[in-house]
């Protein structure tokens, strides 16, 4: 019977050792897949931690160097205006009986930017223009002019600038070489294809009638008032012309010597005839302007000497001309409506 318990105990003892044996290697087993399992999202968040660091610094970098072209918000490119202006309105009423103030004019025109410069909005001019005036003491008549050209310009859709050029002093007005002032300067402030070059006292009275360049040097002015609103000879070609900067220098600009009034605007004709160019115009009815009525400046009589150096336009212009151009920069006032550029452009 003692025999039997012994027996009995020693396999129960055998037994209970096989099951904590075998409870050991299941625990054993369970625990090493339990690592492991924790080993991966351990090891994914070490990766995780060293790309964001990786990706922190070459953010860091991408912003000390300024944001990434790849990122930069893309403008779209406006198309090109139309050839004709869709804002035209044709023919207009032009009078000169009541004052007008730079204060209204600045009202009128809020889209004007300092120095009278426009560019449309809704899509790009086809040219770029300078306007150029020569001036001296016109005060009142170049109130006129920005009040009526400035929305005529803009219905133009042109990107332009207007340019006062004021001849210092009062020594004998120089109206073509404060012409050559006028393009010299322009382009120091912008790529201007074009060179629309006026008189103060010229105002448009259609708006077709557009201040840009064509393929032959134009003439604007082709009927005004003064003359009874027709051509006064077939050669004319002051008040308002626009040239090309290719059409301008291949002319070397306007003549430097025609000191007092007349004469310059026919030396630029023989300039343009002898290169081989012709004068384009409007029709008489679009190329109406008014004058405004003034008695003759001081200091601008007529040129005794214009119709000899008329004469002789062939053998002074390659050697007078805005390659020979001097002249003493006074002061440039960059002002809401025009930028005025005074000049000491000498005596004869």
């Amino acid at each position: 019977m003692a025999a039997d318990s012994s027996v009995n105990f020693n396999l129960l003892h055998r037994t209970c050792k096989l099951v904590v044996l075998l409870c050991f290697l299941h625990i054993t087993v369970t625990v090493f897949f339990y690592v492991r399992s924790l080993d991966i999202p351990f090891a994914f968040v070490q990766n995780q931690q060293s790309h964001n660091n990786g990706t922190g610094t070459e953010l860091k970098r991408t912003l000390d160097a300024g944001p990434s072209p790849t990122f930069q918000p893309k403008t779209e490119s406006l198309d090109k205006c139309p050839e004709t202006s869709p804002l035209l309105v044709g023919p207009m009423r032009v009078e000169f009986n009541n004052p007008v103030s730079l204060e209204l004019i600045k009202k009128e025109n809020q889209h004007i930017e300092p120095g009278g410069r426009y560019k449309p909005k809704d899509c790009k001019a086809l040219q770029k223009v300078a306007i150029i005036i020569p001036f001296r003491k016109r005060d009142e008549h170049l109130k006129y002019w920005l009040y009526y050209l400035h929305p005529i310009l803009q219905r133009q859709q042109l990107d332009y600038g207007v340019y006062v050029i004021n001849q210092d002093g009062d020594e004998i007005f120089n109206r073509a070489k404060l012409l050559n002032v006028g393009y010299a300067e322009a382009l120091k402030d912008y790529d201007y294809e074009c060179f629309v070059f006026s008189d103060v006292d010229l105002i448009p009275m259609d708006d077709r009638n557009t201040y840009k360049c064509f393929s032959q040097p134009r003439h604007l002015s082709v009927s005004m008032d003064k003359f009874g609103f027709r051509l006064p000879y077939n050669q004319y070609f002051g008040g308002v012309s626009s040239m090309s900067k290719e059409q301008f220098l291949t002319i070397n600009g306007f003549p430097n010597n025609y000191w007092g009034w007349g004469g310059e605007d026919d030396d630029i004709y023989n300039r343009l005839a002898s290169k081989g160019m012709s004068i384009s115009r409007p029709s008489n009815e679009v190329g109406k302007c008014r004058m405004i009525r003034h008695v003759r400046d001081k200091q601008n009589e007529p040129n005794p000497q214009r119709f000899d150096r008329i004469a002789h336009t062939r053998e002074t212009m390659n050697k007078d001309g805005i390659k020979s151009l001097s002249y003493k920069l006074v002061s440039k006032q960059t002002l809401d409506l025009f930028t005025k550029i005074t000049v000491d452009i000498g005596k004869p």
